[in-house]
């Protein structure tokens, strides 16, 4: 079953026997608010897109696990960062509640996204502190409500859940992390910002299962995990959260957007996993 909240998320259930597995994917999203106000080209707001992530999990819910994706893109507001995380600076306004800028906000990708690339401004004008507090009551709010209220169901029915936060990463590491401008040199990224967000046993359950079909896996490789697995996991109650990153080149052309080849590979390899964490999930909970 599929419910949404157009322009906002997707939600899609479980088919046939639920598993306590569940997928989310918050930067896939390409309906782009009228209100958005952006003032640079297109293409460069596209490039904050995690293309295809909702696509290449979409059959998640055929192994029992539940998929969320959002509709809104992430350059509009981040769905996978903390509301304090805000540049004051891009505002016309006092902000009414507390904020303590990141790492992220200071290279430009914070709640609400100043640069997109390495430096290129987003807006020409100060946004309003409404049109802001708007951004996060219409998307941020339901979105990661929604996700939080899959995981508490699920948790409290099976008494532990396993949950996938899923996004895309470029082939070069961006300005800004160690390494900047050079080659990403793995195939995918796991982060469990340095074993804090989920076990030991399930990071290496996905780790193994993926360098078994012959990918190059790094952990906790610069991208650990942000936002929503720091909220989310909670290993000690039994409530996991895995962050997994997959390098674009592997499915798609970074230049034009276009699927290659490698899409349906990689997305039959994907169903291969994520029926394993589903059957490996129940064994846990059984």
């Amino acid at each position: 079953m599929s419910k949404s909240i157009p322009g906002v998320l997707t939600l899609v259930e479980p088919e046939g026997d639920p598993a306590p597995v569940v997928l989310d994917s918050p930067h896939s999203g390409t309906t782009y608010p009228p209100d958005f106000g952006y003032a640079v080209p297109f293409e460069a707001i596209r490039s904050g897109w995690d293309a295809y992530i909702d696509e290449l999990f979409a059959s998640a819910p055929a192994h029992g696990a539940t998929l969320l994706t959002a509709e809104f893109p992430r350059t509009y507001i981040d769905a996978n960062r903390a509301l304090a995380d805000l540049d004051a600076g891009m505002l016309e306004g006092p902000w009414p509640d507390p904020f303590e800028a990141s790492a992220k906000t200071a290279l430009g990708k914070g709640l609400i996204w100043r640069l997109v690339g390495d430096s290129v401004q987003v807006y020409d004008r100060k946004l309003g502190v409404a049109e802001v507090q708007a951004r996060i009551d219409r998307y941020w709010r339901p979105y990661n409500e929604t996700l939080t209220g899959i995981l508490d169901r699920a948790h409290r029915r099976f008494g532990g859940v396993w949950h996938l936060d899923c996004h895309s990463m470029p082939s070069v590491w961006p300005a800004g992390n160690p390494g900047g401008g050079e080659p990403v040199t793995s195939d995918f990224i796991l982060g469990d910002r340095d074993g804090t967000t989920c076990s030991r046993e399930f990071r290496e359950l996905v780790r193994e299962a993926l360098t078994g079909m012959g990918y190059a896996v790094a952990v906790n490789d610069r991208f650990k995990g942000v936002e929503i697995v720091r909220r989310e996991g909670r290993p000690a109650e039994n409530r996991h959260s895995l962050q997994i990153e997959i390098t674009r080149t592997r499915y798609m052309s970074e230049r034009t957007f276009e699927k290659t080849d490698g899409f349906s590979i990689l997305a039959s390899d994907l169903d291969r996993l994520v029926a394993i964490v589903c059957d490996w999930s129940r064994q846990q909970v059984g």
